[in-house]
């Protein structure tokens, strides 16, 4: 649901110098139909973060019992590479379209912020030891997830795509120990 809300009203505010002659118009079917789109679409981008939330959570046991005690060092190396590679190799794969530097590293330090907030909270939520690895799903794996959008580098769909990623990543991220907690209940009683 978090998926196609946000793919839906991100989509309506992005693509408005599309929609505004159709609702001038009246062109109200058309308007739902590509409303209702932005839903399906987002509801896609929520399984994507699904499926990349559970891929992360095998990494990360993976990785805690290889490295162990350097699994938050070995994470934080991979979030400062991830963010490096998103602003320079983006740059230079699109640097003839005539945009500058600063517009690339805009989008990873957007990220890079929200990632934190989202940590600090997870930290909050369970202890300080989870702030890097929540760091680390809200920055490398929603990068990942990004990557066919990244790609194609369509202004639109950057935008969509990573602000639907987010708040369905953060949910998860968030909402794991409820869940948790609910198992635990259940199986106990």
């Amino acid at each position: 649901m978090i998926g196609g809300l946000a793919a839906s009203v991100l989509g309506f505010f992005i693509r408005w110098d599309e929609l505004a002659p159709l609702i001038s118009t009246g062109g109200w079917k058309d308007i739902f139909s590509i409303l209702m789109w932005h839903v399906f679409v987002g509801f896609t981008f929520s399984v994507i973060s699904q499926m990349g939330f559970f891929a992360y959570l095998t990494v990360h046991q993976f990785g805690a019992s290889m490295f162990r005690s350097f699994w938050n060092t070995v994470q934080f190396v991979i979030i400062a590479f991830v963010l490096f590679d998103l602003i320079y190799f983006r740059f230079q794969a699109f640097a003839d379209k005539g945009e500058s530097l600063l517009s690339y590293m805009g989008l990873a330090i957007l990220l890079l912020a929200v990632g934190l907030i989202i940590a600090f909270y997870k930290a909050k939520q369970s202890n300080k030891s989870v702030f890097i690895s929540a760091l680390f799903f809200m920055v490398v794996v929603t990068v990942l997830e990004w990557l066919p959008v990244l790609q194609a580098n369509e202004t639109k769909w950057l935008y969509i795509m990573l602000f639907t990623l987010l708040p369905c990543n953060a949910f998860q991220l968030l909402a794991l120990p409820k869940y948790n907690q609910r198992t635990s209940q259940k199986s106990g009683a």
